[in-house]
């Protein structure tokens, strides 16, 4: 779970940077980065909508995303204001797709280093959920 320092909570913040940051567009994300001048952690923020799915389908999508987004905060990414948009294909794509899209959008603006794919081996499952077929 991403701290309280790294998450995007106001509105008029999410606003801003969805109004104002960098947007990256993948197949099942948007991505908005937005840099900030002052010192401090990366924040972000998720916007996932009802054309997701169901609670449930969009809640395992938000948590995907935030942990993606975690693996950013330990690789030492500051000053910088992230929301990601989830598209509605966003439920049906794999752990190892959101992954690799997300941190290619944000290798893209230079948050983080264009290399995901090395990072950890690709998974079907985000971590700590349980396969039904297991």
């Amino acid at each position: 779970m991403l701290a309280k320092a790294n998450r995007i909570t106001s509105a008029d913040d999410y606003r801003v940077v969805v109004r104002r940051g960098a947007k990256v567009a993948t197949p099942h994300t948007v991505s908005y980065v937005r840099s900030r001048e002052s010192a401090g952690d990366p924040r972000f923020g998720f916007i996932v909508s009802k054309k997701v799915g169901s609670a449930v389908r969009r809640n395992r999508v938000r948590r995907r995303l935030k942990a993606v987004t975690h693996e950013v905060v330990l690789a030492g990414a500051s000053h910088v204001d992230v929301v990601v948009r989830a598209l509605p294909g966003a439920a049906d794509a794999s752990w190892a797709e959101l992954r690799s899209e997300v941190l290619r959008a944000l290798a893209r603006r230079g948050v983080t280093t264009p290399s995901p794919s090395t990072d950890r081996p690709a998974l079907d499952d985000a971590p700590g959920e349980v396969r039904a077929d297991a």
